[in-house]
């Protein structure tokens, strides 16, 4: 299908923002997007026209939740006034065309255990291996190969020596133990997209290898609690260098959380 899409939407800033670890740029400038059991092929033709692998109903049904295509991003970016903050109406310019994927909430639980102490090909690596070993083998609307996430009975029952060949670390241990709670449903993954900000936040870090940042990650890109504010050690330097008598979260709320990818991208690329 052809979509029009008349809002911030840049799926290069997307796929190198931090937030997805599996979008796969290919050859011809589009995406190939998995998502739960589904697999898209995304390409942009003009500046407010896409191509879609899917019809219009797999539009509706998956992607458009998926895009957060339901939320103004252009209305957003307006909020930030040059004059008062010229950083981050900076950062928001540049990184014109990030949203906050709706992520599967179990992906992006266990994804962001990962990515802790490590860089983002590191993390690519680990989760295509994930993949590899417990996911389902499926085939993109190319033809091509590729694995489905595991879900957390596949990567419960993995053996020690296929969590080790995973490149994991000492994380293979809180990806075990996580698994197993969601297993035996001391952790409701479902029940944590209902519940509030801060009951959800408490659980997260309840679990074994869990910390803020993490949590705070997980709120963010996989359940979509867009006034969440990761705080890793780019953003610690943007807190120190740029806002060093405070940055103003409460001016900001209810949408800190895609000010915070808009300043990381930004200042990730000007110091990288």
């Amino acid at each position: 299908m052809i979509l029009e899409f008349n809002d911030d939407l840049n799926l290069k800033k997307i796929a190198d923002s931090g937030q997805c670890f599996r979008w796969e740029e290919l050859e011809d400038g589009s995406f190939r997007v998995p998502h739960k059991d589904s697999c898209l092929i995304i390409r942009k033709l003009t500046d407010d026209t896409y191509e879609l692998s899917c019809d219009e109903g797999g539009y509706q049904r998956i992607w458009k939740d998926y895009l957060d295509a339901d939320t103004d991003y252009r209305s957003i970016r307006g909020r930030i006034s040059k004059k008062k903050d010229p950083f981050l109406y900076a950062a928001a310019a540049d990184q014109q065309g990030i949203r906050i994927l709706k992520q599967d909430p179990w992906e992006a639980l266990i994804s962001f255990i990962i990515s802790q102490n490590r860089n983002i090909p590191a993390i690519k690596r680990s989760i295509e291996l994930l993949c590899e070993k417990a996911g389902k083998k499926r085939k993109d609307p190319l033809g091509r190969a590729y694995y489905s996430f595991p879900g957390p009975e596949a990567v419960r029952a993995m053996s020690d020596e296929d969590l080790a060949g995973c490149r994991l670390g000492y994380r293979d241990e809180y990806i075990k133990r996580t698994a197993a709670a969601v297993c035996d449903s001391s952790l409701d993954i479902k029940a944590l997209t209902e519940c509030s900000e801060e009951e959800a936040f408490d659980r997260l870090i309840s679990l074994h290898g869990v910390g803020k940042k993490v949590a705070s990650c997980v709120m963010l890109f996989g359940l979509h609690f867009i006034n969440a504010f990761p705080v890793d050690v780019w953003v610690k330097r943007i807190l120190e260098n740029e806002y060093p008598s405070g940055y103003p979260m409460d001016d900001y709320a209810p949408y800190n959380g895609i000010y915070q990818q808009y300043m990381f991208a930004y200042y990730r690329k000007l110091n990288e």
